[in-house]
């Protein structure tokens, strides 16, 4: 009981000072956004020693928990990868700033002009698991509209996301901005969680990032609105007029480039045309990169792969394994997609244009992909400069959650003394 106490009242504390810096942050010009942000990056490279021995006491912590190889991954940094998130936040940087774009404006006969522009949402409250670039992403995009934002990092990244965060707080400091306006919860207690989740009136959206296990406590907790996913179940689907090479490097990249992210693929579709052409090609280059392959039906006679049981289709392996079927025509592919899919990310490899529109009409995921590795689903690689993760529902965002998606929008009505009949 104590520490749910104290809980609220370290959230009542960080939501206030949010609140605060959110008023300042909402009419900060672009330039400060710019110069705090370019600081920042500054900061990562100069920090890199800081960053990396920070970063090993969390490997160490994690191993002795027993994480896997995949979530290592997950949490490993090294000088290339601070070079990137260095480069992730001087890309935001670098970005138009959405704070008061107008998205429409109109006139009506009555004399009123009226425009919708956007307007951060106010404070922002991400809770991710064991991956320290999210302090970055997160910390650079509410930043850039103009939000405030309350991080909660996973207790493996503890001490690598203490040391980003330092990191932009000094880009903070350097442009003048108030320093709370990106703020770290400085506790492993789970209690915090909870507590950010029960903050109605000091944040306005959660944003967690991390498994399905955190991320359904979220969506079935929080009482305030919320962004996320729960899953990353992506298909890739080989149709009959596929292009062979096309076909070939894409599986393999959409399954081995990284399994630990959520656009990594976990089940490989293949039409009975695309088989009958061209054999158990997919099956063997996967199988030779390393790859558990759990088959159904005709491709489970494949030698080296694993039967598959039920539940294998559906699941979100983030691990070297993946499920395989063959199924008949691009109808029979939507109707598995829908059934086990997680409304994240499709892709279909064809070179017939009618069945890639029926493909990305069929299915509503926030991801279609032709001839395309899912492994490209993801805020960067879309030329937001960063993601603060990717959004599956229908409501106002999907797929990947960059500055733009972190703002509402208000309208403006300017007249010359009209009153209304």
């Amino acid at each position: 009981m104590t520490n749910m106490v104290q809980a609220r009242q370290l959230i009542e504390a960080l939501g206030t000072a949010a609140r605060q810096a959110a008023v300042v942050l909402a009419q900060t010009p672009p330039q400060a956004k710019t110069r705090a942000l370019m600081a920042a990056a500054d900061a990562v490279i100069d920090q890199t020693p800081a960053i990396l021995t920070a970063n090993a006491r969390d490997l160490d912590h994690a191993r002795d928990k027993g994480l896997s190889e995949a979530m290592l991954d997950r949490l490993r940094l090294d000088p290339a990868r601070l070079t990137a998130i260095a480069q992730s936040l001087r890309d935001v940087a670098g970005q138009d700033d959405p704070v008061g774009q107008v998205i429409a404006e109109w006139d009506r006969p009555t004399g009123l002009h009226i425009r919708r522009v956007r307007t951060p949402i106010g404070v922002i409250g991400v809770i991710y698991e064991s991956r320290p670039n999210v302090t970055a992403d997160a910390g650079a995009l509410a930043l850039k509209s103009g939000n405030a934002v309350i991080l909660r990092g996973g207790s493996e990244s503890l001490h690598s996301s203490a040391a980003i965060h330092a990191c932009m707080v000094a880009g903070l400091r350097a442009a003048g901005l108030p320093e709370t306006a990106i703020q770290m919860v400085p506790t492993r207690d789970r209690a915090a969680v909870s507590a950010m989740l029960g903050a109605q009136g000091l944040i306005d959206v959660i944003i967690p990032r991390g498994g399905k296990g955190l991320v359904g406590l979220v969506q079935e907790q929080a009482r305030v609105p919320v962004f996320a996913h729960l899953e990353g179940i992506c298909h890739v689907y080989a149709d009959g007029a596929a292009d062979l090479d096309k076909a070939r490097r894409v599986v393999l990249n959409a399954k081995t480039r990284r399994t630990g992210i959520c656009g990594s693929a976990e089940c490989l579709l293949i039409d009975r045309a695309f088989f009958a052409r061209h054999g158990d090609v997919l099956i063997r280059d996967l199988l030779e990169a390393g790859v558990e392959v759990r088959a159904e039906g005709a491709l489970a006679q494949i030698p080296g792969t694993v039967p598959a049981q039920p539940d294998d289709f559906g699941r979100e392996f983030l691990d070297m394994i993946i499920a395989a079927k063959l199924v008949d025509g691009v109808d029979e592919a939507i109707a598995h997609i829908r059934r086990h899919g997680s409304q994240h990310t499709e892709s279909i490899l064809t070179e017939d244009d009618a069945v890639a529109e029926r493909f990305f009409a069929g299915l509503d995921s926030a991801i279609l992909m032709r001839n395309v590795s899912t492994q490209f689903a993801d805020g960067g690689e879309f030329g937001m400069g960063a993601e603060i993760g990717i959004a599956t529902g229908k409501m106002h965002a999907r797929g990947p959650v960059g500055a733009e998606q972190l703002t509402s929008f208000k309208y403006l009505v300017t007249g010359d003394g009209v009153v209304r009949a």
